[in-house]
């Protein structure tokens, strides 16, 4: 078959000094890091909408990318192109995994039944092109946004045979998901959320969200599903206000609707900023509630307002989020980088540049987040800062075995409570500075 990718490499690591652009310089696959080859600790997913479906399009402008791969777009054809050009694009990179919406793959159809055939038949391609390589379905998930009949939502639409087709996408994602031996099923809320309440039924919405992943639970359980459902947290766009808002929020969903036992964590870094966290907040709430599951890989621009999906530059951003991944113990999903091209980078080069650049830009994070936990100085500062609770009433506290009358007639006995000690930030964060630096 020919290249689709003409005249770009398989790409190599060439180490930190290297100027070739379409080489590694921080991603070496087998170097060793806290016992682990570097690819095992980052499973890198290709996300198949924005490498190989978006062209640069927004509401100022067409495209300016050629993802056409040679076939008329909106057709099988097309499609079959665009997994010759994935298989292609991940081989010559290293990248192990990718993910997929039901309609990247294929044109939707007016009829779900043919849309359905149409995902049968791509989906036997795929399987074909998976045969003799290492490449592997990270998760799965439906496209629950696009199409106009969910402008009110998926689960939490008020038209009953909207909840309907939303069911029949998602039993159909995980059928494709299971058959391409895919290790998780994601659900983004899309458009789950509200506009205004003053149209809008909160508990009643949030309630049809739970049943229907109750009822997704159940039919992935029944054809063999063994892998994580996750929750891909977002605060807003393209509804003023998802129910999804951000790790938390999700977790405590989940808890109260008894989901907890089989869905873990998304996390976009992009999403977690416009929530008003860093990316390392919702991997630690994530983390604490055994729910840190899988990430998406990219940042957003602080000085805009929406999610721009840009590919992950920030190495302190990287370096802090693979130290929570580290301390968690490792991810059972993977790296899936949701993340596009800027506009104005319209070439099958800047597509390989950008993979480079986020493999890059993680691989230097897991680097540095190593020897910050090796360094040491982070644990014995927050173990010491805690010290008070590990003898006398504070271990009292801790082990339940002292009452509110107790603590009060202690601290009545003391008369004044000394101040705790200091927190010493600017000293931690120039730790940081000189592992990252240094």
């Amino acid at each position: 078959m020919k290249e689709i990718f003409e005249g770009i490499p398989k790409i190599a690591y060439e180490g930190p000094k290297s100027k070739n652009p379409l080489a590694f310089k921080f991603y070496d696959p087998e170097r060793v890091i806290m016992g682990k080859p570097m690819k095992e600790h980052l499973p890198f997913a290709m996300a198949w909408w924005h490498n190989l479906c978006a062209a640069g399009t927004d509401m100022f402008g067409r495209d300016t990318a050629d993802k056409s791969f040679g076939a008329e777009k909106g057709t099988m054809a097309h499609a079959k192109a665009k997994v010759d050009a994935g298989f292609e694009f991940m081989q010559k990179l290293g990248i192990r995994y990718f993910c997929f919406h039901d309609v990247d793959l294929v044109p939707e159809a007016d009829d779900i039944k043919e849309t359905n055939r149409r995902l049968d038949e791509i989906s036997d391609y795929i399987l074909e092109k998976m045969q003799g390589t290492d490449i592997k379905c990270l998760w799965g998930t439906a496209n629950m946004f696009s199409n106009p009949r969910f402008m009110n939502g998926a689960g939490s639409s008020n038209s009953a045979e909207v909840f309907c087709f939303a069911a029949a996408q998602i039993k159909k994602a995980l059928e494709l998901t299971v058959k391409l031996g895919g290790r998780g099923y994601v659900f983004w809320g899309g458009r789950e959320g509200y506009e205004t309440l003053l149209n809008t039924d909160v508990k009643f919405e949030q309630e049809n969200i739970a049943k229907l992943m109750h009822l997704a639970v159940d039919y992935g359980r029944s054809i063999g599903f063994a892998g994580d459902f996750y929750i891909e947290p977002k605060p807003k766009e393209p509804m003023k206000h998802q129910y999804d808002f951000d790790a938390a929020t999700a977790i405590g969903f989940l808890r109260q609707y008894g989901l907890d036992k089989d869905f873990k964590m998304n996390i976009e870094a992009n999403h977690a900023t416009l929530a008003g966290h860093t990316f390392q907040h919702d991997l630690r709430i994530s983390a604490i509630n055994g729910m840190l599951g899988s990430i998406d890989a990219n940042q957003g621009d602080t000085l805009l307002g929406w999610d721009t999906d840009e590919f992950p530059f920030n190495v302190y951003d990287a370096t802090m989020c693979m130290y929570e991944v580290l301390k968690n113990g490792g991810l059972t999903g993977g790296f899936n980088f949701d993340s596009k091209t800027r506009r104005p980078s319209y070439t099958a080069e800047d597509m390989f540049q950008a993979y480079i650049l986020g493999m890059d830009t993680f691989a230097l994070g897991l680097i540095k987040a190593a020897a910050l936990i090796e360094d040491g100085r982070l644990d014995r500062f927050v173990k010491e800062r805690y010290a008070s609770y590990e003898s006398g009433i504070g271990a009292r506290i801790r082990e339940g075995s002292v009452t509110l009358a107790e603590l009060a007639a202690y601290a009545e006995e003391k008369g004044a409570a000394a101040l705790p000690g200091s927190g010493r930030q600017e000293q931690l964060e120039s730790v940081v500075n000189e592992v990252l630096f240094g």
